[in-house]
Protein backbone atom coordinates (compact mmCIF):
# COMPACT_ATOMS: atom_id res chain seq x y z
CA UNK A 1 0.00 0.00 0.00
CA UNK A 2 2.94 2.65 0.59
CA UNK A 3 4.14 1.86 -2.92
CA UNK A 4 0.65 2.78 -4.37
CA UNK A 5 0.12 6.14 -1.96
CA UNK A 6 4.20 7.23 -3.03
CA UNK A 7 3.05 6.37 -6.57
CA UNK A 8 -0.13 8.68 -6.66
CA UNK A 9 1.90 11.28 -4.60
CA UNK A 10 4.41 11.05 -7.63
CA UNK A 11 1.95 11.25 -10.13
CA UNK A 12 -0.10 13.91 -8.74
CA UNK A 13 3.20 16.53 -9.05
CA UNK A 14 4.64 15.02 -12.43
CA UNK A 15 1.06 15.96 -13.81
CA UNK A 16 1.01 19.11 -12.65
CA UNK A 17 4.58 19.73 -13.76
CA UNK A 18 4.46 18.51 -17.64
CA UNK A 19 0.20 19.92 -17.59
CA UNK A 20 -0.27 22.30 -14.79
CA UNK A 21 1.20 25.35 -17.22
CA UNK A 22 -1.22 25.12 -19.42
CA UNK A 23 -3.70 27.65 -18.14
CA UNK A 24 -0.36 29.87 -18.26
CA UNK A 25 0.20 30.43 -22.01
CA UNK A 26 1.21 34.10 -21.37
CA UNK A 27 4.17 33.13 -19.06
CA UNK A 28 7.70 32.42 -20.64
CA UNK A 29 8.38 29.53 -21.76
CA UNK A 30 11.68 29.28 -19.68
CA UNK A 31 9.75 29.86 -16.67
CA UNK A 32 7.21 27.38 -16.96
CA UNK A 33 10.18 24.79 -17.92
CA UNK A 34 12.01 26.55 -14.74
CA UNK A 35 9.35 26.15 -12.26
CA UNK A 36 8.08 22.53 -13.99
CA UNK A 37 11.89 21.16 -13.10
CA UNK A 38 10.92 22.56 -9.68
CA UNK A 39 7.93 20.35 -9.20
CA UNK A 40 9.75 17.43 -11.06
CA UNK A 41 11.97 17.46 -8.60
CA UNK A 42 9.32 16.65 -5.48
CA UNK A 43 7.89 14.00 -8.10
CA UNK A 44 10.84 12.11 -8.30
CA UNK A 45 11.34 12.18 -3.99
CA UNK A 46 8.09 10.04 -4.05
CA UNK A 47 8.84 8.01 -7.20
CA UNK A 48 12.26 6.57 -6.12
CA UNK A 49 11.34 5.17 -2.75
CA UNK A 50 8.09 4.02 -4.65
CA UNK A 51 10.28 2.11 -6.46
CA UNK A 52 12.58 0.92 -4.24
CA UNK A 53 10.03 0.12 -1.93
CA UNK A 54 7.68 -1.59 -4.73
CA UNK A 55 10.58 -3.82 -6.26
CA UNK A 56 10.92 -5.96 -2.85
CA UNK A 57 6.95 -7.35 -3.67
CA UNK A 58 6.76 -6.09 -7.86
CA UNK A 59 8.55 -6.95 -10.61
CA UNK A 60 9.73 -3.95 -13.04
CA UNK A 61 7.20 -4.56 -15.20
CA UNK A 62 4.64 -4.64 -12.90
CA UNK A 63 5.70 -1.30 -11.02
CA UNK A 64 5.62 0.42 -14.00
CA UNK A 65 2.51 -0.92 -15.10
CA UNK A 66 1.12 -0.02 -11.71
CA UNK A 67 2.65 3.74 -12.54
CA UNK A 68 0.69 3.78 -16.09
CA UNK A 69 -2.39 3.19 -14.60
CA UNK A 70 -2.25 5.39 -11.57
CA UNK A 71 -1.08 8.42 -14.04
CA UNK A 72 -3.88 8.14 -15.98
CA UNK A 73 -6.53 7.85 -13.24
CA UNK A 74 -4.58 11.28 -11.85
CA UNK A 75 -4.71 12.84 -14.91
CA UNK A 76 -8.62 12.38 -15.91
CA UNK A 77 -9.05 14.15 -12.65
CA UNK A 78 -6.20 16.67 -13.47
CA UNK A 79 -7.66 17.17 -17.14
CA UNK A 80 -11.53 17.20 -15.51
CA UNK A 81 -11.36 19.13 -12.60
CA UNK A 82 -7.94 21.67 -13.36
CA UNK A 83 -8.14 21.92 -17.22
CA UNK A 84 -12.26 22.16 -17.74
CA UNK A 85 -11.82 19.49 -20.46
CA UNK A 86 -14.23 16.95 -20.75
CA UNK A 87 -13.97 12.93 -20.27
CA UNK A 88 -15.02 11.61 -23.04
CA UNK A 89 -16.46 8.43 -23.61
CA UNK A 90 -13.33 7.41 -26.32
CA UNK A 91 -11.16 8.50 -23.39
CA UNK A 92 -12.76 6.02 -20.68
CA UNK A 93 -12.80 3.00 -23.34
CA UNK A 94 -9.04 3.51 -24.17
CA UNK A 95 -8.09 4.00 -20.29
CA UNK A 96 -10.51 0.86 -20.16
CA UNK A 97 -8.52 -0.96 -22.35
CA UNK A 98 -5.44 -0.06 -20.83
CA UNK A 99 -6.70 -1.04 -17.31
CA UNK A 100 -7.25 -4.40 -19.02
CA UNK A 101 -3.47 -4.56 -19.65
CA UNK A 102 -2.84 -4.89 -15.56
CA UNK A 103 -4.76 -8.26 -15.76
CA UNK A 104 -2.53 -9.72 -18.11
CA UNK A 105 0.53 -7.97 -16.09
CA UNK A 106 -1.01 -9.54 -12.89
CA UNK A 107 -2.25 -12.94 -13.53
CA UNK A 108 -0.69 -15.96 -12.67
CA UNK A 109 -0.37 -18.22 -15.53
Amino acid sequence: MKTILLLCASNIFMTFAWYGHLKFQEVALWKVVLFSWLIAFAEYCFMVPANRIGYQQFSGAQLKTIQEVITLVVFAVFSVFYLKEPLKWNYIVSFGLIIAAVFFMFKKW
